[in-house]
């Protein structure tokens, strides 16, 4: 017989939660709440339940406003898979939160013109007056003075520039660009200082839900907080989060716990997500932090966590990675361990991803230029997208002897074939043989499995003029092209960096690029600690290795005992090790590489995070 008390502590106790949050999301008599919802607490579903009931109950009087339920989600893999579950409806509104920002200020041209007047000048005199304090002629001295330089040039364009533009995946480097953190700035102090914008945001959005809120910038949500208070009686603001789960230094601190007084505080308690063993981690883990407990939910798995600590010098670490998962696939009787490709395998830093799938001499020069970091990590770099969304899908089909394929990319996109040169040709067979003996030359590259570099692609396609060669790629496929050293000069300018980047990445081989790609869209095996918030797999292993990570600014090390534990910078990794924890939900590999194993043994055991059995000293055999 079922006891109805377990019913009731079970998977409906947050029913409470749905309930009161759909109380509040009422547009005739609003009320602002903070959801607190730990790892694995259902808060998506909460949040498109919540959504749906906004539709059903005042959708129709939204519309006839023109409003619309604003949504704004960490990632654009969350704002999609919000948007695809309440199947695009056009009355919520569901966007990262530097498109919402650029959404409020895009055209107010003449306002972010003056804010950008203030900004630059005090950043001048700021950078000047640190100077004047500095040693002359040192690096970070040459450093200043070329911000000095660059800042006054944009100050003394400001007025030439009559419309401002943003990208949220772009550089932004054209002279009437903002940058990221500019949209967020202008946005946040417009929203304070502008009781126009206040209006506006409150018109256009009722209702504003944040997901993720405790990583949200602490500007914005001030701002935020203000527009509440000032409107509360026609918005409502709701915070979706868990400060637990902050893992970026420009949220705002204690935000849950200095709320409004008239706020809603509603608090779920399920995990849905992971087994009994796993969530019996997280909930010692955060134990030190906020005394938040999770529940399992009834009839789930025990589930199964093994650390492993192996000394940093451990040598051939792929290797050591893989016995590790054949130890998990006997302690967990998973076969599924057996290949790491079916695990998820989290590193610290994407240099240490690229390093185990095979694809670092093609990433690592690209990478460290700063400004194309953004661009890169989504794939869409435009030097490295040609390879990845042209050349590749072209190689790949022909191998495939897929001639409908062939026929279709090289109809869209080679110049050999364009609609002027089809209409202009006096024979368009010529031209149909000339793109066939085009994709053979390039083809030929690969004979016997060879392994060309990108360089001796790029050259053939050029040559061949089989493919449009994007203008950041131009000068590499001229064979009059200067060298570029690959060792730079310290005070090397910022196009010289790019230059011999683009070269050491054209001097990788191709093979990469398919690795980089997969890795990039989120469906390889590899992502990194921060880069999993909010998604969940059946197995994980965590990779904790501070040496490979070449001073990344979580550190494991002063997590495992290192520094005290009221430590600023441990807390930080106490709530990444929370996050990667919580993403399992079946069995979880913890893979550390320390300067001192008994140490972290040790500490482990004190705090009780893992039985002693639990505990793998070195490389399974």
């Amino acid at each position: 017989m079922i006891n109805p008390e377990v019913v009731a502590s079970g998977d409906e106790i947050d029913a409470s939660v749905d309930l009161l949050i759909q109380r509040c999301l009422n547009v005739d008599k609003p009320q602002s709440f903070f959801l607190f919802a730990g790892a694995g607490s259902g808060k998506t579903r909460t949040l498109v339940s919540a959504l749906e009931h906004v539709r059903s109950n005042f959708g129709e009087a939204l519309r006839l406003k023109g409003q619309r339920v604003g949504v704004i989600t960490y990632t654009n893999a969350a704002s999609e898979e919000i948007k695809r579950r309440l199947a695009f409806d056009p009355i919520i509104d569901v966007s990262t939160i530097h498109s919402f920002a650029w959404s409020l200020i895009n055209g107010l041209n003449r306002d972010i013109r003056e804010w950008l007047r203030t900004n630059i000048t005090e950043d001048i005199e700021k950078i000047v007056e640190k100077d004047a304090k500095g040693r002359k002629s040192s690096d970070a001295s040459e450093k200043r003075q070329a911000k000095i330089t660059s800042k006054t040039k944009r100050l003394e364009n400001l007025d030439s520039v009559k419309r401002f533009v943003y990208s949220s995946t772009g550089e932004n480097r054209e002279r009437n660009s903002l940058n990221h953190a500019e949209v967020i700035q202008i946005t946040s102090c417009f929203l304070e200082t502008k009781p126009a914008m206040q209006s506006i945001l409150v018109g256009r959005y009722p209702i504003l839900l944040i997901d993720e809120s405790q990583d949200t910038n602490k500007h914005l949500i001030n701002a935020l907080f203000k527009v509440q208070a000032i409107h509360k009686d026609t918005f409502v603001l709701g915070l979706l989060g868990d400060m637990m789960q902050r893992i970026y230094s420009d949220g705002r601190d204690g935000l849950g716990s200095d709320l409004p007084a008239d706020w809603a505080k509603p608090e779920k308690q399920m995990n849905y997500r992971c087994p009994k063993r796993i969530i019996t981690l997280i909930n010692k883990v955060r134990s030190a932090t906020d005394g938040q407990v999770q529940q399992s939910r009834p009839g789930c798995d025990e589930g199964c966590v093994r650390l492993f600590v192996l000394p940093s010098n451990t040598d051939d670490k792929l290797s050591a990675e893989l016995k590790i998962a054949q130890h998990m696939a006997k302690v967990t009787n998973d076969e599924e361990w057996k290949e790491l490709k079916r695990c998820k395998n989290l590193t610290l830093e994407h240099r240490m991803a690229a390093s185990r799938m095979g694809f670092s001499d093609m990433f690592i020069p690209l990478y460290e230029i700063e400004n194309w970091r953004t661009t890169f990590l989504t794939g869409k770099l435009p030097a490295v997208q040609f390879f990845s969304n042209e050349v590749l899908p072209l190689i790949k089909a022909k191998r495939n002897e897929d001639r409908f394929a062939v026929a279709r990319i090289v109809r869209k996109l080679s110049p050999l074939l364009s609609a002027e040169v089809l209409r202009t040709a006096d024979d368009q067979r010529s031209q149909l043989q000339q793109t066939t003996v085009a994709i053979d030359k390039l083809i030929s590259l690969f004979k016997d499995g060879a392994d060309p570099t990108f360089a001796a692609v790029l050259n053939s396609v050029v040559e061949s003029n089989l493919l449009s060669v994007p203008e950041s790629l131009q000068l590499n496929a001229s064979s009059s092209k200067a060298p570029v050293s690959e060792v730079l000069p310290a005070e090397a300018s910022e196009d010289d960096r790019r230059a011999t980047a683009i070269e050491n990445f054209l001097s990788a081989p191709f093979s990469q690029i398919e690795y980089f790609s997969s890795y990039v869209s989120g469906k390889a095996h590899f992502d990194t600690h921060q880069g999993v918030k909010g998604l969940e797999f059946d197995r994980v292993m965590v990779i904790m290795d501070d040496k490979e990570a070449r001073g990344f600014m979580f550190k494991y090390e002063s997590l495992f005992g290192g520094k005290s534990i009221d430590d600023s910078s441990v807390q930080g990794v106490r709530r990444l090790f929370y996050v990667i924890c919580s993403r399992a939900r079946k069995s979880l590999a913890l893979v550390a590489y320390t300067e001192s194993p008994d140490r972290v043994r040790q500490f482990v055991l004190d705090q009780g995070w893992f039985a002693a059995e639990e505990i793998i000293m070195g490389v399974p055999s």
